[in-house]
């Protein structure tokens, strides 16, 4: 039976994250995981964590300006991205987290592989100094056309090339069920690079419980491969969020 986070970017996002991380423990999540937290006190949101017990597993850096969806593959940018990552480091180390997702952005080509690899080392270096892992992760080509990081071979091409321990693969089975599909032989082959797990039903990105992927069944191959870390809720409730958790018994 796998263990749940909430993503309380999607989850409950009407409430404020302190308050949001509440409801997530009533409602019998084991952790939390968050977008851009950055609004909140790190000292309110630090305890309500040590006062639910739940651990938050993850946030982002920043997405950019209007219409961009992160900065580390933007050649140029290389001041903006390193700030990023060092404002998402320093929150989550405030409210010991121990993950971070470093958002490529929008780019293509030779100059933005280059800065999008200058920019991890930069963030691995970093993050080691507290003890964090940095995340990467793909993005569909229909929520996120032009996106640099498209699927999970070109993630694993790009932590195999920078051989950095505490880089590792967001696997969100929402996004990689669209751009390749196979999820069951998907995880088996990337289960020795991924640091995440999240989920969606697909195409809608609603509850798990609809649509086209078996959560069942793919649960139960995460907990065959010895998965034993909370897989995240990242999908949209299309609701409040409370009516929308059936799914947390029938799919466990």
């Amino acid at each position: 039976m796998p263990r749940l986070s909430a993503n309380l970017g999607f989850l409950w996002a009407d409430l404020a994250l302190p308050e949001a991380i509440r409801a997530a423990a009533r409602a019998g999540f084991d952790a939390v995981e968050c977008h851009w937290p950055y609004a909140f006190d790190p000292g309110a949101v630090s305890a309500a964590l040590d006062e639910t017990g739940l651990e938050m597993l993850g946030l982002n850096t920043v997405r950019g300006g209007a219409r961009e969806n992160g900065l580390l593959a933007l050649p140029g940018r290389e001041a903006e991205a390193r700030a990023a990552i060092a404002q998402a480091l320093d929150y989550a180390g405030r409210i010991g987290c121990k993950a971070v997702h470093v958002m490529a952005g929008f780019a293509e080509g030779p100059a933005a592989e280059a800065a999008f690899d200058a920019n991890l080392n930069f963030a691995c270096d970093m993050a080691a100094g507290q003890g964090a892992t940095v995340l990467i992760e793909p993005l569909n080509r229909y929520d996120a056309p032009g996106y640099f990081l498209r699927d999970a071979d070109q993630a694993a091409a790009i932590i195999g090339r920078l051989g950095r321990a505490n880089l590792r693969l967001m696997f969100d089975c929402y996004h990689l069920q669209i751009m390749q599909g196979d999820l069951t032989r998907l995880l088996t082959r990337m289960a020795p690079i991924t640091g995440h797990i999240q989920f969606a039903g697909v195409p809608d990105r609603g509850p798990p419980d609809r649509g086209e992927v078996n959560y069942r069944h793919i649960f139960a191959h995460i907990d065959g491969l010895g998965w034993d870390r909370p897989l995240g809720a990242e999908y949209k409730p299309q609701g409040p969020t409370g009516a929308s958790l059936g799914w947390m018994e029938t799919l466990r």
